[in-house]
């Protein structure tokens, strides 16, 4: 089985708990203002490799692992527009009792067929995702994306729904989604969902400028800065004012 990989980060920190060994895939059908990963856009491209490879190389980083109480991640670019890789690697991960755990926005969610039937397949090897909400006004996610979001925010009732462990993340950008009405609705929105462990409020940044000028695109936030603490403070409070965390 061979997937399309970005790249791989072996020390991640901040993708889920302990130490991970984090694989960007390459493909996704967001277009996120703020992403730091634009170049993780075009599907099809990126190093071909295959689980077995993976799994050699992630074995020699097992000891600090599974010492800090990690495991590894599958971010991007969006995973599941790669979801039998990922199953097959997410396999092999199990027998070796490694935590699992996948990052995505939910962009590529179906209620098709063969995509739930992938995605059940899928969650059975799947310890915890990490889920990124970006917006919950859908004009305003589409301007900030690309994408309406009715079928991210169904990707996360299926979540819920089938008691898969989730970490919800928002990118806080000033102007953009820091709205107090915005903050509000999202709020309750995952005050609907039961199986959150976690919330993550994401200070936007500036990180990943340099790869949307090396990629010839105008960068559309260049003039935005960080939010402040107290912003951030805020958020967090206003979109687990209806959660009980688990």
């Amino acid at each position: 089985m061979i997937g399309n990989i970005h790249s791989i980060e072996t020390f991640g920190t901040v993708d889920g708990p302990g130490i991970r060994y984090v694989i960007f895939t390459q493909g996704c059908l967001l277009r996120c203002q703020f992403c730091h990963n634009a170049d993780t856009w075009e599907i099809g491209k990126g190093k071909q490799m295959s689980v077995s490879e993976i799994i050699d190389d992630l074995k020699s980083y097992l000891p600090f692992i599974e010492a800090s109480g990690g495991g590894i991640t599958v971010s991007g670019g969006e995973p599941l527009l790669q979801i039998p890789f990922i199953t097959e690697l997410f396999k092999e991960c199990k027998k070796l009792g490694v935590h699992t755990a996948i990052d995505s926005s939910g962009g590529c969610y179906s209620s098709a067929p063969l995509f739930q039937q992938q995605l059940a397949e899928l969650l059975k090897y799947t310890d915890l995702i990490l889920l990124d909400l970006k917006h919950i006004n859908r004009k305003k996610h589409i301007q900030l994306t690309g994408m309406a979001n009715e079928h991210i925010l169904d990707f996360a009732r299926h979540l819920s729904k089938h008691n898969v462990p989730v970490w919800i993340r928002h990118v806080l950008v000033p102007g953009v989604t820091n709205n107090v009405e915005d903050l509000t609705e999202l709020g309750e929105f995952i005050g609907t969902l039961d199986n959150i462990l976690k919330l993550e409020v994401l200070p936007y940044h500036k990180l990943g400028v340099y790869k949307w000028e090396a990629l010839g695109l105008e960068y559309p936030l260049k003039e935005v800065e960080p939010p402040s603490e107290e912003e951030v403070e805020r958020a967090y409070k206003l979109l687990t004012a209806k959660t009980i965390l688990n």
